[in-house]
């Protein structure tokens, strides 16, 4: 059977039901994996018009996600490229904490919010120990599953950290979500950011809104200004050495407690610690784990009984006789595409989509030596200008593989 054949066959293994959500780099489907019956999501990357020939955004992800392996990280459980994209396939989840803290017929107790936030911390905690910072720390890219489990997921623009030279862009986060030192420019941070998230969404858990909903950058630092106070030298002494920091006007801090009056106050302990405007002085996950208002009554919600909002219409199980669209067309409505249909741009571009196909055979090659029993099958002929036979790697040319894409993923963008 050729490579080419072998990725027919994965593709048609899934069946598609519908779509569940569209974003910058391709689209995501909610699927049956007709060999197990079970429901999965199926993440479509388009990779045939990039201009590098090769999505960086998902190549990372497989790389980091084969590493992270946590109750509270989204499972990877096969990729495969099909007709120029390559799909990464995920175990699948109901729903997302902004939907649950948007649903306003959900009520949520001191109890549930306090359990939600510590699948949250503990995630994060797990990739903050293998040196991962996540960068994107959102509500939607935290994913409740049907047993109430939290799990962070969109590894996209994550990145290794501890390096004591390695410089970062400072444009990652949403807005709202975003550090003060990176939104004053900074291109070297560390965990720090992501604490500073992870107490936006905690603050939006308390209050059921968005807590610091800037319009701007300029705008967002007078939001968390009006809310903390203006830092001063002594609060923050390498402030004015960021490449961007401007003066503002200063304002002292209202009492934490008037902006969130419903709050304990062990929670509100927690919240000044993590929202404390030196990076250095900042709360680490972990001790942010260990703080009193996690052992304090009341003790966080079993995540089986937590509210969630309430299950859309259940699709039919899978019946052979009868399943929703494949995945992949047909062989007889397959359109077989070759030469320079295949991608559009010169033949330089198609040189450089020959030369990254390897890396991405590498890495996600790599997912089934760390977890065997995950089946991993790829057909990288769709990432030349013609069908090529199953290439052969010798052990000098695997090296050289690994070190290019370990070289390209210390690369930031």
């Amino acid at each position: 059977m050729t490579e080419t054949d072998q990725s027919d066959t994965v593709s048609d293994r899934y069946l598609k039901r519908e779509v569940l959500g569209e974003g910058t780099y391709g689209v995501v489907y909610k699927a049956i994996d007709t060999k197990t019956g079970q429901t999965v999501a199926i993440k479509k990357i388009r990779l045939g018009k990039q201009k590098e020939g090769v999505n960086f955004t998902a190549l990372r992800e497989i790389k980091l996600l084969k590493e992270l392996k946590d109750p509270n990280i989204i499972e990877l459980t096969d990729a495969f490229p099909h007709e120029g994209n390559l799909h990464l396939v995920f175990e699948f989840m109901e729903t997302d904490l902004e939907a649950v803290i948007r649903d306003r017929n959900i009520f949520l107790s001191p109890a549930d919010i306090k359990s939600y936030f510590q699948m949250t911390l503990k995630g994060l905690a797990f990739c903050h120990r293998k040196w991962v910072l996540h960068r994107d720390m959102k509500p939607n890219n935290l994913l409740i599953g049907p047993n109430g489990q939290l799990k962070l997921a969109d590894f996209g623009l994550a990145r290794l950290f501890g390096s004591p030279d390695r410089r970062f862009t400072h444009q990652v986060f949403a807005r709202w979500y975003r550090a003060p030192e990176l939104l004053f420019g900074a291109k070297q941070y560390a965990s720090g950011v992501d604490v500073w998230a992870a107490a936006c969404i905690f603050a939006e858990l308390l209050l059921r809104r968005p807590f610091l909903p800037g319009t701007s950058d300029i705008d967002q630092l007078g939001k968390i200004f009006a809310a903390f106070g203006t830092p001063t030298p002594s609060q923050w002494p390498d402030m004015v050495y960021l490449p961007d920091y401007v003066e503002y006007q200063y304002v002292p801090a209202p009492p934490l407690r008037s902006l969130f009056p419903m709050a304990s106050g062990d929670a509100l302990d927690l919240l000044s610690k993590m929202f404390t405007y030196d990076p250095k002085a900042r709360i680490s996950v972990q001790r942010a784990l260990e703080h009193w208002y996690f052992s304090s009554a009341p003790l966080p919600t079993d995540p089986v009984k937590l509210p969630r909002p309430a299950p859309k219409s259940r699709a039919p199980d899978f019946d052979p006789q009868d399943g929703p669209t494949v995945l992949s067309p047909t062989r007889k409505s397959r359109r077989i595409m070759a030469g320079p249909e295949r991608f559009e741009g010169n033949s330089n571009q198609e040189e450089k989509i020959d030369e990254h196909a390897g890396e991405v055979r590498q890495a996600v090659g790599d997912i089934a030596g760390k977890n065997e029993q995950v089946p991993m099958s790829v057909d990288f002929s769709i990432f030349g200008t013609k069908p090529q036979s199953t290439p052969t790697i010798n052990s000098a040319d695997s090296c050289h593989l690994k070190r290019e894409l370990d070289r390209e993923f210390q690369h930031d963008e």
